[in-house]
Formats: structure tokens, sequence, C-alpha cells
């Protein structure tokens, strides 16, 4: 492995499961940056495809791993950083398409020898069309685009970290995590309580391919990303305040679920409708930056629909933290 600090060699990491869909668009600017000689290496590792892929991910002139079955992604990345040259090994997802500057960014993440990893975000023009994909992509972006640089965890969709201390720390903790999940944000908090630095660069933008439905999305949200990151907290007895588990977010979650029992209240006549009205205005000054952004970005109609499904969004996220206090007191 090369040891040059001031200018660090990259291992692109991609795991792939049928992927050539995807494929087709996300690896050409990876080949161009490899032809360029801006990365090392470009590392596709087939977690147990059954279509073309690999043949495709040979063609752009990747070097073609075997993950030795379906073991998930983030098995693949730990088998593909085993095998990587570089000092950084720069990990994208299969779904994401990088800027042509990307690597530029991502070196001048690192230029600060604290920095043990960076990360960036999705930009605001995914390609998919239907409501829930914009929403979540937009989601995403918001968060990532509002979210400290000194950041508290790590984002693996297109996040790299130094080889090194990726290999000392022992990688994605793939016994914990056996489906794909929060496996990076555990290693980032890994990361961040060795000692090291984490480095959100909201410039560092990259195109997301996904289509999400609503039964994926809501499954995916609640039982991937929910209750998995609630539990991780309450084992750790602290409460992250960063992206979209910050202080404000816990509160705008209260609101949320506020506003439904005030509506439900006054439904059976419990409670005068200009007391769900007053909440309601509440929760919209306290979501202020949030519309204000989707208002700028996908206006007033599509803000309005992103508006109602982040507070069911906030109602089911909540009810995954209840789930895993609740799960922990029981355990007691």
């Amino acid at each position: 492995m090369a040891n040059n600090k001031n200018n660090p060699t990259i291992s692109i990491i991609m795991p792939v499961y049928n992927g050539i869909g995807f494929l087709e668009k996300s690896l050409p600017p990876l080949a161009d940056m490899l032809q360029k000689g801006e990365v090392l290496e470009l590392i596709v590792i087939d977690d147990g495809s059954l279509d073309e892929s690999m043949v495709l991910a040979k063609e752009f002139g990747a070097r073609v791993l075997e993950s030795g079955g379906r073991k998930g992604p983030g098995a693949a990345r730990n088998i593909a950083v085993e095998q990587a040259k570089g000092d950084i090994v720069w990990f994208v997802d299969a779904d994401v398409v990088v800027s042509s500057d990307a690597v530029v960014k991502l070196k001048q993440g690192f230029e600060n020898e604290e920095i043990v990893a960076v990360f960036g975000s999705y930009d605001d023009a995914p390609p998919a069309q239907n409501f829930l994909s914009q929403y979540k992509n937009m989601v995403h972006h918001y968060y990532h685009q509002q979210a400290s640089q000194d950041a508290s965890t790590f984002w693996s969709g297109c996040g790299a970290v130094r080889t090194k201390k990726f290999l000392e720390l022992g990688g994605f903790d793939i016994e914990q995590f056996k489906h794909p999940s929060i496996e990076d944000i555990e290693l980032g908090y890994r990361l961040r309580a060795a000692g090291g630095r984490i480095s959100l660069i909201p410039e560092l933008q990259c195109s997301h391919l996904k289509v999400w439905r609503f039964i994926n999305l809501v499954h995916t949200e609640f039982f991937r990303r929910a209750i998995p990151w609630s539990r991780l907290m309450i084992r750790q007895e602290k409460l992250t305040n960063d992206l979209n588990v910050g202080v404000g977010e816990r509160i705008r979650a209260v609101l949320a679920m506020s506003l439904v029992l005030v509506v439900l209240a006054s439904l059976f006549g419990l409670l005068t409708w200009w007391v769900a009205v007053g909440m309601l205005i509440v929760g919209l000054i306290a979501n202020s930056n949030f519309i204000s952004f989707f208002n700028r970005r996908k206006g007033f109609l599509f803000t309005c629909g992103g508006f109602l499904y982040h507070q069911f969004y906030y109602l089911y996220s909540s009810t995954a933290f209840a789930f895993a206090v609740l799960e922990k007191a029981v355990k007691k």
C-alpha cells in the first residue's frame, strides 16, 4: 500500500448485486477517473449476482472480485478492502453516479491528517420522478447540506475512509448487521470513539438512481434504519445531535405526534378545531427551514406533500425509538 501523505492513492470499492441497470450509468465516471489516473483502482465486488453485472464491470476496466455468495454490501466491502491497494478506500454504491470533480473534493477533505473519513450527499436532482423518490432524495440532501461538517457518523453511499484505520477497526460490523442497514453509521461511531475525525463535505454530491415505492421505503426506514439506529443510540446511552436525529428533529417529532393526537381529539369532539389549527401553525413554524428549502427547489404543491409525508416519517421514526426503549426495558 502506498503512503503518500500529500497525494494519497484511492481505491474505489463498489459492491454489486444484480445491478447491471445501475452500472450502465454509475460506472462511466468512475472508469474515466481510472483512465485519467485520478484513482489507483476501481474494484467492483460481486455479491452473488445472477445478471451480467460483472461482464459490464470488466468492460469498464474494473478489477472484479467475488464475495463468495449473497453476503450483503457490508461484507462485500470488507472483503474488497482486504485486497485494496490504495491509502484511501472510497465506497460508492452501485446506484450512485458521482460528479466528475468528486476525487478533487474527496482529496481536499483528507488534507487534514486528523480526518479519517469523509462523505458527501445526494444532489437535488434525482432521475426518478415519482413523488416518494423525489421526497426521499430531497430529505437526504436537505439533512446533509444543513448538518455540521464535523460529522458524528459516516455514510457509505459516497464516503471514503483511510484504509489503515478501516482495517484496524475491523471494517463494517457484519455480525450485528446481517442485512443492509446502518453498518456505516455504526462504523462512524467507532471511528469517532477511536479518536478520529469525520468530515461531511456538502460539495461532494452524487446522483441517486434508486426508485422508491411506499412499501419498500417505509420498510427500509423503519426496520433497517430507525429501529437499529435507536438500539445503537440506546446501547451507547448517547443520543446523536446530528443529521436527522438531532435535538431539533426530536422536538419536531414530538410536535408531529402531538398534532396527530390533537386532530384525533378534535374529531371525537374532545377539543375544538382551533386547537388543531394552532398546533398545525406551531408545526409549520418549527419546520420552516425544511419548508423553505423544499419550496425553493420543488415548488408549493410538492412542498405541501413533502411536509405531510414528513410528519408521517416523524411518527414511524418516533414509534421505532419507543419500541427500542421498551425492548430494552423488557430485557432488563
